[in-house]
């Protein structure tokens, strides 16, 4: 007769060593997992940020090339006022200075500290103000406008208005009610410096603040500069301290992403036009 032998399982040991093992293994997948989460998430921030702030500085850059600019041989001109007295005002004011309209005495340029965001407001000759509103005139017919940039609850805006609206010149139409439109969300600070140039050459001499600059028909460039945060919360840690422009070093706060970006733009106004003798 055969014995049958007896079936031997796992031992007690041998069973805690085996779960132990799963467990290791385990949270080593969690933790790849959890990494590649992260970094992921990363990645998208830095990208988003990136692209934000490429964006935002095209469009600025866009928006104030042509600071100043007054061409009253232009054929698309709306001539209903006195061309000759208004191309001597823009050209005076490219920036506009607080103080300059007596309906609007707060608009202009400003400097603020670290802790805020300046306001920049230039003029120029446009068929549409920075919102994209032909303010009442017909398609494809230029005015002057003025363009304000302003930062507010971290979004940096603009409003438009008609520079004959603002010296009383004419009634507001079309989509003048100054309403602001967002350009970019995330914006922690936003600074601009004033390059003075040299009246013959155009080549800048100097940089100022808003509160430092007096004549703003010496302005031939525009620095610009944003310090823009990722719009979800990354596990970072920052360390980093920024300096925008000439301000004072910034450290900022929370589990996010930061990066600066800066801009030079000459400007192509009339001025810069005569002196390169192309026209």
């Amino acid at each position: 007769m055969l014995r049958r032998s007896p079936v031997k399982g796992f031992s007690l040991v041998e069973l805690m060593i085996a779960m132990a093992l799963g467990a290791i293994v385990s949270v080593a997948i969690i933790q790849i997992m959890v990494g590649n989460s992260v970094t992921q998430q990363l990645n998208q921030a830095l990208a988003s940020t990136q692209e934000n702030g490429r964006f935002i500085m095209h469009h600025l850059r866009q928006d104030t090339l042509h600071t100043g600019l007054y061409n009253e041989l232009s054929g698309k001109l709306d001539r209903s006022v006195d061309i000759a007295e208004e191309t001597v005002f823009v050209r005076q004011h490219p920036i506009i200075l607080p103080n300059t309209f007596t309906s609007r005495m707060d608009l202009g340029i400003v400097d603020r500290t670290v802790s805020g965001s300046d306001e920049l407001v230039i003029t120029t000759q446009s068929t549409r103000d920075c919102r994209g509103y032909s303010l009442g005139y017909s398609s494809g017919t230029e005015f002057p406008v003025v363009n304000q940039y302003y930062v507010e609850d971290g979004i940096l805006r603009c409003r438009g208005f008609d520079l004959r609206v603002l010296r009383g010149q004419k009634v507001a139409t079309g989509h003048n009610g100054h309403n602001s439109i967002a350009l970019l969300d995330g914006v922690i600070s936003f600074h601009v410096l004033y390059g003075l140039g040299d009246t013959h050459t155009g080549q800048v001499q100097r940089y100022v603040s808003a509160n430092e600059l007096t004549d703003p028909m010496q302005v031939v460039v525009l620095r610009l500069a944003v310090l823009l945060r990722s719009t979800e919360t990354i596990n970072v840690n920052n360390t980093r301290e920024f300096m925008i422009l000439d301000n004072s070093a910034l450290q900022p706060t929370g589990n996010y992403i930061y990066r600066q970006f800066e801009t030079t733009v000459s400007l192509r106004n009339t001025r810069y036009q005569v002196q390169r003798g192309e026209i």
